[in-house]
């Protein structure tokens, strides 16, 4: 009756009060209608008068983004055209104005519907969300999505969904319709709809002179996405429809739901005029109606006095902070108010209301409203927090039927809920023992106080006996254990030639690291040679022992009471997930369908959907005209939020046990599924027919071009040979070219493999030179310490001598600036462990060289190594992994090259060129690193450079577009497009924190212009470069190919790093 309206209006105003001003004090909101007498503008203003210390100045501009008109739920037949008012002066007046408008449409749909909804005042701007303008629709290319001229790029592969084209961010139209069409019994009804023939004699209302050429629309582009030849088709004519009914200005921002809404509404009033045409006598049934719209009853209390009431509703919105998963989120949303009064006997004189659903629609779609405003900062803030939802959700629970078993559910939840927080708080004194700031787990202090009293008891005090003259580590004389066998024979060979690496009394720090590690209750003494512990001065063996006795019973009785705590928590934890797992809750299934998902800020972002696919039984992602197979573990990350700047907005389940819904259709005489073409009325079948035969025709036209083009190279190539050879002499003795051969420069080919090229260069590089001084170097310490002068007694110990050397070189350690890796490849053996045959063939290789033979000492000994490398059979050394062994040397130093040079342009600023030998330094060494951790460069120093080199360059783009000039601006989008989006990915790919910050910021950056005021060409400009700076896809776009390389000399290479490193140490760590 009229008092439950009342009641249920006045909680309507608190709501809508709460919502607008973002008061949460309850007796504050209803002061504020009591000194207005209901009146709701008032309201607002006496309340926006006391928090008048929130600074008002730009507001405006961002009421400005959003439709006043508040329908959230779409009301079943209402069709009130939207007044749009604008904002764009700072008066406050209009703000005011602003307010008192939506609040009246509220009224308006409440008085309609009996819908009492928290969030409706102030979803439009709450979901304000990417910049959606005329401007961008008008241009016929759009930069977001530029087609490829091959038209065989274009062409859908088999039967793989079809894609849509994103015309001036519109991915939220391509999720929104993919969702739909996905939906088979919607896809037939959309295909198979006819208008109504009335339509044709009468004159058209403004409704239908808008919603049947829309309808027309659909059911095309719907035909094009079931029989389309094309990879994705352009829905420009439908969306031109849709926007145009939202007569705005220019600039005028539009959220999604704002257009799901209409969207549907269009629909539901098709099928309505189609409906009661086709009625004879009965109530029309709209099937739009029949699968998006549900009952509940509203069950509530107002100051003592109950009512019940029926209330329709479509897309359920649902408020996200402050929850964990849907359950939670639904158990919150169905319950207003402080509703124990419901069942209690006594008539106190609070209010609240339950919402119980007595009918749920086949599809079920929850709004997941991600959006809060932030009185603070006058604008709207996206929620990022977790929420978790189930792919199959029982919705029992809320069954009016299930009415009774729910509450006594709940009421159990309630009870053991107190029970848990109970039982934490005692858990918690467990784990958080002691009186003062500092606390630590019981069981730990008590083994603390074990250790302390079984330590050795010394007799002096802690300063006395520290001899200046004794070793560090507490004893005088401790000889170091030697290393064992196994550690022994793990050294590398030929290590015992070299000199001692220094006295063995001082242990090395690895050795330091095995000694056995001291257990407090297995082991009762320290080590003599750990430093001196603090430890009792007086304990008797009889103390000690009825200490350790107490300390060791109390710590088992404390591990023990901690277990019981901990495993009675489990168990109610458990008790309550399982609280609605018995098999007469679960009879209502829903299956997930549908997920919408957006990435990005309160007022800007990209969109797509992911679908299930029954038939698959798999998980598609619709990213506009991109349709790729996923997985439930990629929807999880991209739609729970939390991660990055993704979530789902919008969930769509469909009734597990309709399967109509999802349902092929069957040839009703062969009784195969229909499929493609098939399915079409013969109205769609032609259209679909010519769009096909226009496809066709370009790739046929294509083909031919690219024929005769070829042609055309083929004929320019005869001409100039034919040129060729008539100018060139008849001395030639043979037509055919000879290939060069990689080996005609040395005279005798007796070098079984082609030496590495670093090991053995021309000339241009002074690398052989290098070496060969090295090779003489040991050739004539071996001379002067051999008494054997043979040349193989000689070659021995030469090589031995090399070997010792770079052995010390490989185990020395070094500051940042110097790598002996890069001195001689043998150093990068050593560390990195290769076979001990490939670094004797290494070695060989370098004594073996011809440069060798300016002496006839030295040429003995280079004719002895090359004997011997004659000699080493196949089996004896793998020359796959040999090779494979001297690339990756090669690719350690190009990375080294790529590094450098990265690293010296970022030093002088030139961040675009370093950017691309850091991208690509980055990668080789992350596949260097994969085969080991010596193999390259430290990966937290690349990693920071290329990311600070991408925040700079973003840095600088964003600069240029603030400035608003041409030619600026163009060259600062060219930056973020050419260099920094396609980058973004690499970022994202390992989820390192660091980066994934770095994008947030940079997206942040870029995310903040779009409250601001700019030309329209700027902000053209800026709706369509930021889907493609928002999208999180990891899929690595095709890349820059690398940049050329120098050739460095080994010394070269050797000063330029260190010189470069050393640069580099100078910055302070924290700027590193």
């Amino acid at each position: 009756g009229p008092v439950k309206q009342r009641v249920s209006h006045q909680q309507t105003l608190l709501n809508q009060l709460r919502e607008v001003t973002g008061t949460t004090d309850v007796q504050l909101l209803q002061q504020a209608l009591q000194v207005s007498s209901g009146d709701l503008a008032e309201a607002v203003a006496f309340l926006t008068e006391k928090n008048a210390k929130v600074p008002l100045q730009d507001e405006t501009t961002y009421y400005q983004t959003s439709q006043v008109a508040s329908d959230r739920y779409i009301s079943v037949g209402s069709q009130a055209d939207t007044n749009v008012i604008d904002l764009t002066g700072d008066d406050k007046d209009d703000l005011q104005r602003a307010i008192a408008l939506s609040l009246e449409e509220s009224n308006r749909a409440f008085r309609e519907t009996g819908i009492t909804d928290e969030e409706q005042a102030i979803s439009r701007v709450l979901e304000a969300s990417i910049a959606e303008n005329k401007a961008s629709l008008k241009r016929t290319h759009t930069e977001v999505w530029s087609d490829s001229l091959n038209p065989h790029d274009r062409k859908r592969i088999d039967n793989c969904p079809v894609g849509l084209k994103n015309v001036g961010n519109t991915c939220w139209f391509s999720a929104v319709i993919q969702s739909l069409f996905n939906l088979l019994e919607f896809q037939r009804l959309v295909l198979n709809y006819s208008p109504p023939a009335r339509v044709h004699d009468l004159p058209c209302n403004q409704k239908e002179h808008r919603n049947l050429p829309f309808m027309q629309e659909l059911r095309n582009l719907f035909s094009l996405m079931l029989g389309s030849k094309r990879k994705y088709v352009d829905p420009s004519r439908a969306v031109e429809i849709l926007k145009d009914a939202f007569k705005s200005s220019e600039l005028q921002q539009q959220d999604v739901s704002e257009f799901t809404h209409k969207l549907l509404d269009w629909l539901e009033d098709a099928f309505q005029m189609k409906a009661e045409e086709d009625r004879e006598g009965e109530k029309p049934k709209n099937p739009m109606v029949e699968l998006f719209y549900g009952r509940f009853l509203a069950v509530g209390v107002l100051e003592g006095k109950k009512f019940e009431n029926t209330e329709m509703f479509g897309q359920y919105p649902l408020q996200v902070n402050g929850f964990k998963d849907l359950h939670e989120c639904l158990e919150a949303a169905m319950i207003e108010g402080e509703i124990e009064s419901l069942h209690s006997a006594e008539n106190t004189a609070r209010s609240g209301q339950e919402h119980w659903f007595t009918e749920l629609p086949p599809v079920l779609t929850f709004e997941l409203s991600r959006f809060e405003f932030n009185q603070a900062l006058g604008r709207p803030e996206k929620i990022h927090n977790k929420l978790e939802f189930p792919s199959m959700l029982y919705m029992d629970r809320y069954m009016d039927r299930n009415r009774e078993i729910t509450r006594i559910k709940r009421e159990e939840i309630r009870r053991l809920k107190e029970h848990l927080t109970l039982l934490q708080q005692r858990l918690e004194r467990y784990l958080s023992y002691g009186s003062g700031p500092k606390r630590f787990p019981l069981a730990d202090v008590l083994q603390y106080a074990m250790e302390f009293a079984s330590s050795k008891p010394v007799c002096t005090s802690p300063v006395e006996d520290i001899d200046s003259s004794a070793p560090p580590g507490g004893t005088t004389g401790q000889q170091q254990p030697p290393p064992s066998t196994a550690e022994q024979d793990s050294l590398p060979p030929l290590e015992n030639s070299g000199p001692a690496s220094g006295p063995t009394t001082a242990p090395t720090a690895a050795q330091q690291q095995r000694l056995p590690i001291h257990k407090p209750f297995t082991q009762s003494r320290l080590p003599p040679d750990l430093p001196m512990h603090p430890a009792p001065r007086h304990i008797t063996e009889e103390e000690l022992r009825v200490l350790e006795g107490c300390l060791h019973r109390w710590r088992s009785e404390v591990e023990n009471d901690t277990r019981d705590l901990q495993g009675s928590i489990t168990r109610i934890h458990r008790t309550i997930e399982l609280m609605y797992s018995d098999k007469s809750m679960m009879q209502v299934p829903y299956r997930l369908h549908a997920v919408l998902v957006h990435e990005g800020q309160a007022n800007a972002g990209h969109y797509w959907a992911y679908i299930y696919d029954p038939h698959q039984c798999c998980w598609m992602k619709y990213n506009d005209i991109s349709v790729t197979k996923s997985s439930w573990e990629e929807l999880i990350r991209d739609s729970f939020g939390g991660y990055r700047n993704a979530s789902a907005y919008c969930l769509m389940y469909i009734n597990d046990k309709k399967p109509f819904l999802i349902e092929e259709e069957f040839d009703k005489e062969t009784g195969q599924i229909l499929s493609g073409m098939d399915k079409l009325p013969a109205d769609l079948k032609q259209y679909v027919k010519e769009d096909n035969e226009l496809f066709d025709k370009e790739i046929e036209e294509w083909d031919i071009l690219q024929a005769r083009k070829a042609q055309q190279e083929k004929l320019a190539l005869a001409t100039a040979a034919a040129a060729a050879s008539a100018t060139s002499s008849t001395s030639t003795s043979s037509s055919s070219p000879q290939p060069m051969s990689i080996e005609s420069s040395p005279p005798d080919n007796t070098v079984p493999q082609q030496d590495p090229e670093y090991m053995e260069q021309p000339s241009p590089t002074n690398d052989s030179k290098h070496l060969q001084e090295d090779t003489e170097r040991a050739i004539s310490k071996a001379a002067a310490e051999q008494e054997e002068r043979s040349p193989e007694a000689l070659l021995s110990a030469a090589i031995k001598l090399e070997y010792a050397r770079l052995l010390r070189f490989a185990q020395e350690d070094t500051p940042p600036e110097i790598d002996y890796r890069l001195q001689h490849i043998i150093v990068y053996f050593i560390q990195n462990q290769a076979p001990k045959k490939i670094l004797e063939r290494t070695l060989l290789t370098q004594f073996a060289d011809r440069n060798l033979a300016f002496d006839e000492r030295c040429k003995s000994i280079m004719n002895v190594a090359r004997a011997k490398l004659d000699l080493i059979k196949p089996e004896e050394v793998n020359m796959d992994e040999y090779e494979m062994w001297h690339q990756d040397y090669r690719n350690f130093r190009e990375t080294t090259i790529l590094m450098m040079t990265g690293l010296e342009l970022f030093q002088k600023a030139n961040f675009m060129e370093a950017l691309m030998y850091l991208i690509y330094a980055h990668q080789y060494n992350k596949e260097l690193l994969s085969k080991g951790l010596y193999r390259g460069h430290d990966e937290e120093l690349l990693g920071h450079y290329r990311r600070d080199c991408l925040l700079k360059l973003n840095e600088q783009a964003a600069a240029m577009f603030e400035s608003g000039e041409e030619p600026e601006v163009t060259t600062g989008l060219g930056i973020m497009n050419e260099l920094v989006v396609p980058c973004i990915p690499l970022l994202l790919v390992h989820d390192t924190e660091k980066d994934l910050l770095a994008v947030e910021d940079m997206r942040n950056r870029w995310c903040s212009y779009l409250g601001q005021e700019m030309e329209s060409n700027l902000q053209e400009k800026l709706t369509d470069f930021l889907p493609k700076l928002l999208d999180c896809s990891t899929e690595i776009k095709t890349f820059h190919d690398p940049p050329k390389l120098p050739t460095y000399s080994t010394l070269e290479l050797c000063e330029r790093f260190g010189g470069i490193m050393a640069a580099l140490g100078r910055v302070p760590t924290k700027g590193r």
